[in-house]
């Protein structure tokens, strides 16, 4: 028989040294990357500080929007009780209804029959004949507020101003 093919064939083998710095590198990576995957206390605060900041800048815009929108609203309803006053006066000979009947001598024109409030919830003021130029009548809404006077949102309107529209 050959002795070289009896032999078992042996192979260098790698110190043990290498072989765990191998080791190590090869983890060291998947180390990190355990470590990064939560996020720290700081930067969990500074994440919930930037959304407070966002929400209240959209907050603010959102609010104003919607007193805007109250606005515009309560302006439409002017709009329609003019059409009703229009409707009134054809059917009685071009008289309106006057200061002291107010608007409530037209319920029948309106919806449901009840006379209509602004968008805040209170009830347009009803001169005839008007008070301002010459305007057979007025419808005026106090805004927020329900008091005359006031900017913004509290700003009056008034039915000779959309006349003028």
């Amino acid at each position: 028989m050959n002795p070289s093919l009896s032999s078992p064939v042996t192979t260098p083998l790698v110190s043990k040294p290498s072989l765990l710095h191998r080791d190590s590198l090869l983890r060291r990576p998947a180390r990190l990357r355990q470590a990064r995957l939560g996020m720290s206390l700081v930067e969990i605060m500074v994440v919930i500080a930037i959304i407070g900041i966002l929400m209240t800048v959209v907050g603010v815009q959102v609010a104003a929007r919607f007193g805007d929108a109250q606005s515009q609203t309560t302006k439409i309803q002017i709009s329609q009780i003019q059409s009703q006053l229009d409707m009134y006066s054809t059917k009685h000979r071009g008289k309106y209804p006057s200061t002291s009947e107010g608007l409530s001598a037209m319920k029948k024109y309106f919806p449901n029959e009840e006379v209509p409030q602004d968008s805040w919830g209170h009830d347009f003021l009803y001169f005839a004949p008007g008070t301002h130029g010459s305007h057979p009548w007025e419808v005026i809404s106090l805004g927020a507020d329900g008091k005359e006077g006031g900017e913004d949102n509290n700003a009056d309107i008034y039915s000779w101003d959309m006349k003028d529209e």
